[in-house]
């Protein structure tokens, strides 16, 4: 059985659709493009697809990740590039590597979003930031299944800055206007509660008083493990990609030094 792992996007007006909704447009994606895909037993089965850490209904994403398992071969950029034919503009599967280490899951620890405030000065932005930082607790509440949930929405925040635009994605973020205004970029731990931008937005207003005229626009530009020397979230896919580069490598030495 082979896996593949992808990395898909919400775009533009598709930030809208819920996580339901995407299911059921890549299971239409995987029947289009004959996918080989294995399914669970059962009475009821189903394509063997493993969803992680999708985002929340309303918010664009560049790092949406994926994982499907197949009960034929297939090339993943080839897989890719047929999946994404299939899927609406602005769903776009736009990387497939072969899955060859375990635990994608647990490489998802943080994510890198980027808040477009239309209507907010930077330097008021940049206030509301400094202010909601410096706050050793900043609690919000949250409607839940239970009722209003109150939780600390400061101590999944690893950082929270107007980024240096010569050295942002903001190019890949999904923005209504090209108008100017605040950005915001935000890096988030995966705790639970999970901590969202939305969170976060609330918390700028109760302790900084910031309220944006209009809805911020937000965007996950990544998502990954969080590395603690750098501050940086890396590439879940990059260890699959070593992996495969690495076995590309040993086959052709192996194959030069065997005797002949």
């Amino acid at each position: 059985m082979q896996r593949i792992r992808l990395r898909y996007t919400k775009r533009g007006r598709l930030r809208f659709t819920s996580h339901r909704d995407f299911q059921r447009a890549f299971e239409r994606a995987l029947r289009r493009a004959e996918v080989p895909m294995a399914y669970s037993a059962g009475f009821t089965p189903h394509p063997k697809v493993s969803y992680a850490n999708a985002a929340p209904t309303g918010t664009g994403s560049e790092a949406e990740f994926l994982e499907i398992a197949l009960t034929a071969p297939r090339d993943p950029e080839q897989l890719r590039a047929l999946l994404d034919a299939s899927m609406p503009t602005g769903l776009d599967i736009v990387e497939a590597v072969e899955a060859r280490t375990s635990g994608l899951a647990d490489r998802l620890t943080a994510s890198v979003w980027e808040l477009r405030l239309d209507g907010v000065p930077p330097e008021e932005a940049r206030r509301a930031a400094d202010t909601f930082t410096a706050a050793e607790t900043v609690e919000v509440q949250r409607q839940a299944k239970n009722g209003i949930r109150t939780f600390d929405a400061r101590a999944a925040v690893v950082s929270l800055e107007i980024p240096d635009l010569t050295e942002t994605h903001t190019s890949q973020a999904d923005r209504p206007t090209d108008h100017p205004c605040a950005i915001l970029r935000l890096v988030v731990r995966h705790v639970t509660p999970a901590v969202r931008p939305d969170d976060v937005l609330s918390g700028l207003r109760a302790v900084a008083d910031l309220a944006p005229p209009v809805p911020a626009a937000v965007t996950r530009l990544a998502q990954g493990l969080f590395d603690e020397e750098t501050g940086t979230v890396t590439d879940p896919l990059a260890p699959d990609r070593e992996a495969a580069e690495a076995l590309s490598t040993a086959v052709p030495t192996a194959a030069a030094t065997a005797p002949a």
